[in-house]
């Protein structure tokens, strides 16, 4: 369950002046860092040089062990994120959300009219194309499954759907896209999409597959950029809910009960939710 984001009501230290009691905070991947560091300083603390104390079975800096949704309470420092958006909506956001959102500022996707490819449509790739439409691109899902079609022509209003085995659909696309975002953690392919990339084309990987492989020349041909990414640092994440909450921006959930964890599980196995579950913790106790 270390993918579901969960949001704890606060409680105040006494030195604490961005929030009071009964405020909602988000907490997201991790929940601490040495707040020390270059990147810290500059709200990247998921880049943090002395390692980054992720929100699931993790040492923290007091030497106990994070558990994530099973904990009953956890303590975070003020500069964690603000809530701006339905619990519910902002929780997914945390993860799935600010991992793609990240990347896509960061090499300057918000460029109406230009296009954007996502490969692997799941949780993460979803907000990606949500994001790439509300930035004004030309969005095209790769997918090998064609029963995926509808749902991402439809569903999330992609400009188009192409079937990633088929060689002549993905040799029509050569030289296209401006980016690409690679969702995917299966071992796959990368350098037939290396090669549907227009020149200073960039390529970013937030999936874990085993290993990437590709030849040099469909990276240094059209002088092409790789980069890998995870989740966001308190900066751009609340830059992310911000625009979100402007833009209307949400992903897509299914809110269950804590007695239907079991069975969210089971189904998460069978790949049957769109796109993320949310646990409704509030209510599952009333």
């Amino acid at each position: 369950m270390n993918n579901i984001v969960f949001w704890f009501m606060s409680l105040m230290g006494p030195n604490v002046d961005r929030f009071k009691v009964g405020d909602h905070v988000g907490v997201g991947t991790y929940v601490n860092s040495c707040q020390d560091c270059e990147y810290c300083n500059e709200g990247m603390e998921i880049n943090c040089v002395k390692g980054t104390v992720f929100t699931l079975n993790r040492v923290d800096t007091d030497g106990t062990i994070t558990k994530g949704g099973y904990s009953s309470s956890i303590v975070v420092h003020q500069r964690w994120i603000p809530d701006s958006l339905p619990l519910h909506l902002a929780a997914p956001l945390l993860c799935a959300g600010v991992t793609v959102y990240s990347p896509m500022v960061r090499h300057n996707m918000k460029q109406p009219g230009k296009s954007l490819g996502v490969v692997g449509l799941g949780g993460l790739k979803h907000m990606a194309v949500k994001f790439g439409k509300d930035f004004g691109l030309k969005v095209t899902v790769f997918s090998t499954s064609v029963s995926k079609k509808e749902e991402a022509l439809s569903g999330l209003g992609a400009d188009n759907f192409v079937i990633s085995s088929d060689e002549q659909q993905m040799k029509a696309l050569a030289k296209s896209l401006d980016f690409i975002v690679d969702t995917a953690s299966k071992d796959h392919q990368f350098e037939p999409y290396l090669w549907l990339l227009k020149t200073f084309g960039a390529y970013v990987l937030v999936g874990f597959p085993k290993e990437v492989k590709f030849s040099p020349a469909s990276l240094s041909v059209g002088m092409k950029t790789i980069s890998g990414s995870l989740a966001g640092g308190t900066k751009v994440t609340q830059e992310m809910l911000e625009f979100c909450a402007a833009e209307k921006v949400y992903p897509s959930v299914e809110v269950v009960p804590i007695e239907y964890a079991n069975e969210a599980l089971e189904r998460l196995v069978k790949r049957d939710v769109n796109y993320r579950f949310v646990i409704d913790i509030e209510n599952s106790f009333k």
